[in-house]
C-alpha cells in the first residue's frame, strides 16, 4: 500500500493489483499451430516422395526406405511441442496453496496504526476501514478492495480526514513455486509487486518487496501476514530505507465480518 510513514508512502492493507490475460494462453495458441505446422509438412514430404520413388529405375528400391523415413524425424518437434502443452496444462492446476488464499475470502473490518512521527516514543496514528476479499476467476486470484478513512496533511500541512481506497490481487504461482501479490490505491500512481512464502506451522505469510514512492528513495518491505484464528488477520509492515535499519511502520488487525 502507500501510505505516508517514515520512509515515505505505505498503505493499511497492501496484499496485490489485478493481472490481465496471462501470455500463457498465447503460447498456449502457438503451440497448437506449431503442431499443425509439423504435421502438414510431415504429411507434404510424404506426398512429394511417392511420386519420385515410382519413376526412379533399379534405385528406387534402396532410395525409397529413406524417403519414407524422413517423415518420421518430424515428430521429435511434434513432441515438444505436447510436452510443453502438458506442461501448461499442470502449471493451470489448483492445489493447496490456492484453498490457503480462499480461506481468507470475506468481509472484514480493520484498524490501522502507522508510526509516522520521527520520535520514537510518539504514539502511532489510527485509522479504521473495511475490506472486502473474494477469490475470482474459477478460484485462480484472490482480490480485495479496501475503504477507509484516515488523518493526511493536506498541501498546507494540516491534517485533514482523507477517503483512502486500495485494490489488490493475490495468487500463488505455480511456476515459481511462490506467493505473489500486486497493489494499486488513490494515493500513487505505481503499481507494487512482491513475492513471498507460507510457513505453516504459523500460518503466517511473508512477503517482500521494493517501493520508490518518490525519485531516489528505494525502500525495502517486509510484510508479515497471520492469520491468528479463522476470524482474525494481522498484518506487520516494515520498512528498511537505503542504508537504514529495518523499523517497523504500520500494524493491521483483522476482524471477519461475519464469523466462520
Amino acid at each position: 500500500m502507500a501510505l505516508f510513514s517514515l520512509t515515505g508512502f505505505v498503505g493499511p492493507e497492501k496484499i496485490g493489483v489485478m493481472k490481465i490475460l496471462p501470455l500463457k494462453y498465447a503460447a498456449i495458441l502457438q503451440a497448437i499451430c506449431s503442431l499443425g505446422i509439423i504435421v502438414l509438412t510431415a504429411a507434404a514430404q510424404a506426398q512429394t516422395s511417392t511420386p519420385a520413388t515410382a519413376t526412379t529405375q533399379p534405385q528406387t528400391a534402396t532410395t525409397a526406405p529413406a524417403v519414407a523415413t524422413s517423415p518420421v524425424a518430424a515428430p521429435s518437434g511434434q513432441t515438444d511441442q505436447a510436452e510443453m502443452m502438458k506442461q501448461m496444462m499442470e502449471m493451470m492446476k489448483l492445489n493447496e496453496n490456492h484453498k490457503l488464499l480462499a480461506e481468507t475470502a470475506g468481509t472484514w473490518s480493520y484498524t490501522v496504526k502507522m508510526w509516522m512521527n520521527p520520535d520514537p516514543n510518539a504514539k502511532p496514528s489510527e485509522s479504521k476501514g473495511t475490506g472486502v476479499r473474494k477469490m475470482v476467476l474459477d478460484g485462480h486470484y484472490l482480490t480485495g478492495d479496501y475503504v477507509g478513512k484516515m488523518m493526511m496533511p493536506g498541501a498546507n500541512g494540516k491534517m485533514q480526514n482523507f477517503t483512502f481506497h486500495g485494490m489488490g490481487i493475490e495468487a500463488y504461482d505455480n511456476a515459481k513455486k511462490k506467493f505473489v501479490s500486486s497493489w494499486i490505491d488513490n494515493m500513487g500512481t505505481g503499481i507494487e509487486n512482491s513475492e513471498g512464502t507460507y510457513d505453516p506451522s504459523t500460518k503466517t505469510w511473508t512477503y517482500t518487496s521494493e517501493m520508490e514512492p518518490i525519485p531516489g528513495m528505494k525502500t525495502h518491505v517486509r510484510e508479515v501476514l497471520k492469520m491468528t484464528d479463522k476470524n482474525h488477520m494481522d498484518l506487520e509492515w516494515y520498512e528498511t530505507a537505503a542504508g537504514g535499519q529495518e523499523k517497523k511502520t504500520m500494524e493491521i488487525n483483522y476482524t471477519r465480518s461475519g464469523k466462520k
